[in-house]
């Protein structure tokens, strides 16, 4: 190899791949010309969400459509700017464009401007929302599991659409505004009666249809009944695990002290 092309190690190790004539690494340059532009990109984003939405309410004329249209245009041209610096910066441009496809949409196609709101989610943290959720779903599959509470908001459904048909059965030939007429009205009535709501749209005529909605009256009420009682259990007992976890841990820590007592003893 030529003298001239090749490369000692000194000369590598003064000229690192990932550097620029300043020495800072390239990656931490890019990471730090992130965290100062995406805040304002984040400010633009949200300014222009009216450019964005006040021509899809009302036609806009003469200054006021140029200015809208302006504005529109700048927020483009700062959108650019930001994904051709960050390009420059990228130490690798194939895996920049390749995970940064919704950015790179944003100012290629015209029509998918809607996607600049999508930067307002950046500072939206996904895996805690991922946690939070997931946190959420299981406190709440926990509660609904509670003391067989699932099974008795299964049965209510039951009871709800066995009601509106047989109510169905009493009144389908009442006559009046308030008559129940199809299956919908039915299962409307059912619904209004169990959650002990009772709007008074629609009412039982028949003397079967009253005795039907009698029964769900009491149905209603032991639902109400039912749901206070687990809800208010589920947190009581988990209270209650948790002042006892406090404790046995407490318990642990008394007991490895007198371990170590005795052990210091003998």
């Amino acid at each position: 190899m030529p003298k001239s092309l090749a490369k000692s190690p000194s000369d590598e190790q003064a000229n690192p791949p990932s550097e620029i004539a300043d020495g800072m690494p390239q990656e931490e340059r890019l990471q730090r010309f992130s965290a100062r532009i995406d805040p304002v990109m984040m400010v633009l984003a949200l300014l222009w969400l009216p450019v964005l939405v006040v021509p899809l309410v009302t036609r806009l004329h003469g200054w006021v459509a140029l200015a809208f249209a302006c504005v529109d245009y700048f927020v483009w041209a700062a959108f650019v700017v930001e994904y051709a610096a960050k390009l420059r910066l990228a130490i690798d441009r194939r895996h920049f464009v390749t995970h940064h496809l919704l950015d790179l949409a944003m100012v290629a196609v015209p029509i998918l401007r809607p996607l600049r709101l999508a930067r307002l989610l950046r500072f939206i943290r996904l895996d805690r929302v991922v946690l939070v959720l997931g946190s959420g779903l299981k406190r709440a599959r926990a509660m609904f599991t509670h003391h067989g509470l699932h099974f008795v908001l299964l049965s209510v459904a039951v009871i709800i659409f066995a009601a509106a048909g047989l109510e169905l059965v009493f009144e389908q030939h009442s006559v009046g505004p308030t008559a129940i007429h199809n299956f919908g009205d039915a299962i409307w009535w059912a619904v209004v009666t169990v959650t002990t709501v009772g709007y008074g749209d629609k009412v039982p005529m028949t003397g079967g249809g009253k005795w039907v909605a009698t029964a769900l009256m009491f149905t209603g009420i032991g639902l109400v009944g039912a749901l206070t009682a687990t809800i208010a259990s589920f947190f009581v007992q988990e209270q209650h695990s948790a002042e006892m976890a406090e404790i046995k841990a407490q318990l642990a820590e008394i007991r490895d002290l007198l371990d170590s007592q005795k052990r210091e003893d003998s």
